[in-house]
């Protein structure tokens, strides 16, 4: 530990309006997580500030829709579409998205991931389908990865609104997922390329995995984890720590399958034939970047197509944030995945 320390960086630079609002959600983060482990949500809807899905095109020329998929459970999802240019536009890829906040914040109605989906829609020209899934500790393991994998079920029978104004290809559907969206997004893809839900007569068919900053762990303090402890604003390992309690099974730790994928504490997971080609976003002041770099590693290893792309200047979640650059270059990343990977794959 002593040589992390002597180690340990200087402090990432970024714009003063991007600071504070890293300051303020890990404050409400901090003060929300209660040590019995359950979650002030009242507390944190103070920071978390909800909009709702807008029917009319914006600024951008997107709309959004909320589809119920299962009332039961009040599992929904938001559909973002651009404008169409015209009546006969080439049918559009989906980008089924899993938003981030360690398993146990945020929803698919918090105004920066809104925001953020409204983005990528109109930049990548797809249609964004932002799953709502159930949050721990109410909700622990699986409930997130049943959730995020019956929403990609019910776009295989029931399809998107019709509403929506545009044609979509199915066929080029694409799992995109930040933080613990990313682990969502792995595991979802297992799944469903493990199971007959991958037939080649299914509409669904996964072209692609896109991972920001996923969110693996283990029981192992890694040298980033070390390092950049105190230096790296978001994540931190108490408020890892608290995450992966609130939503792994109770009394499991953090080697259990869910968060550790890359087989140093157990075996590798056993990927499908169909298991699809991956991004995976790495941040260099991110303290998971280690884990983050074992997982291409292991995809190398079963012998899957992944593309890296390291980030050295980023925090964990910069793709928040437009006023860093880093978010704008990112977009034409994943732009330029999506038509390669659809083109080779």
């Amino acid at each position: 530990m002593a040589g992390a320390e002597s180690a340990r960086p200087a402090p990432p630079v970024l714009p003063w309006t991007v600071r504070l609002q890293v300051l303020a959600l890990g404050a409400f983060c901090d003060l929300s997580q209660r040590r019995d482990g359950t979650v002030n949500r009242s507390l944190f809807s103070l920071a978390d500030r909800q909009t709702s899905a807008r029917p009319r095109p914006d600024a951008l020329g997107v709309r959004s829709v909320d589809v119920v998929v299962d009332p039961a459970r009040s599992l929904w999802a938001r559909v973002f579409s651009p404008s169409a240019d015209n009546a006969e536009a080439t049918p559009l890829p989906v980008l089924v998205y899993f938003h981030g906040g360690g398993f146990a914040l945020l929803s698919a109605a918090s105004a920066p991931l809104d925001a953020m989906c409204r983005r990528f829609c109109r930049e990548l020209g797809a249609v964004v389908v932002s799953v709502n899934y159930r949050r721990a500790p109410e909700h622990r393991y699986p409930a997130a990865y049943d959730d995020c994998a019956d929403v990609l079920s019910y776009l295989a029978t029931t399809g998107l609104p019709a509403d929506i104004g545009v044609p979509v290809d199915l066929s080029r559907c694409f799992l995109f997922g930040d933080s613990a969206g990313g682990n969502i997004a792995h595991h979802v893809a297992h799944r469903w390329t493990s199971s007959a839900a991958a037939s080649s007569n299914n509409p669904v068919r996964l072209a692609g995995i896109i991972l920001l900053q996923p969110y693996f762990g283990g029981e192992e303090r890694t040298e980033a984890e070390l390092r950049l402890e105190g230096v790296g604003p978001v994540v931190n390992m108490r408020r890892s720590d608290w995450s992966w309690k609130a939503f792994l099974p109770e009394g499991a730790d953090r080697n259990h399958p869910a968060a550790h994928v890359t087989g140093e504490a157990g075996p590798e997971p056993e990927l499908p034939e169909a298991f699809p080609p991956a991004m995976v976003v790495i941040g260099g002041f991110d303290p998971l970047q280690d884990w983050q770099r074992r997982y291409p590693a292991m995809l190398r290893r079963k012998g899957k197509a992944v593309r890296v792309l390291e980030f050295p200047d980023a925090i964990h979640g910069f793709y928040m944030f437009p006023k860093l650059p880093d978010a704008g270059k990112l977009v034409k990343d994943v732009k330029n995945f999506m038509e390669t990977t659809t083109c080779d794959h």
